[in-house]
């Protein structure tokens, strides 16, 4: 991924992030991914006081992404302030992989930067995807 695009990704989940509706938490989370044609989709965490209700950023992303017409996630880019590099919840890493290869770019990113760097086979291995299921049997 080229230094241009990655500023993107990161300018653009840095803007999400300081939009993330976070009150219980207090941990915004912004995500921006790029899709097949470069477009890039970016979205926030979205906390409820019926806490299983809440959003993930990365699912804003993704939902950004299809809805204005993307099929395919070419990298992301998850955006948070903590001490660890911050990745993907299991469920997330699901949502990705139903739109992404096994070698698609997991960026991890603090404020001051990227703070590490994954493949999606790398944080969800062996995974069940879309090709698993059959269709029309």
């Amino acid at each position: 991924m080229t230094e241009p695009a990655l500023d993107a990704l990161f300018e653009a989940a840095a803007a999400v992030r300081g939009r993330a509706h976070a009150p219980y938490s207090g941990f915004a989370v912004g995500a921006a991914l790029t899709d097949e044609d470069g477009r890039i989709h970016a979205g926030c965490n979205v906390e409820n006081a019926a806490y299983p209700v809440g959003t993930c950023a990365e699912a804003g992303a993704i939902a950004a992404m299809i809805a204005t017409g993307g099929r395919r996630i070419r990298a992301i880019l998850v955006l948070a302030d903590s001490p660890a590099p911050v990745t993907p919840c299991g469920a997330c890493r699901q949502r990705i992989r139903e739109f992404a290869g096994p070698d698609t770019p997991i960026l991890s990113a603090g404020p001051d930067g990227i703070r590490a760097r994954f493949t999606l086979e790398e944080l969800l291995p062996a995974s069940f995807g879309p090709e698993h299921v059959v269709h029309g049997a």
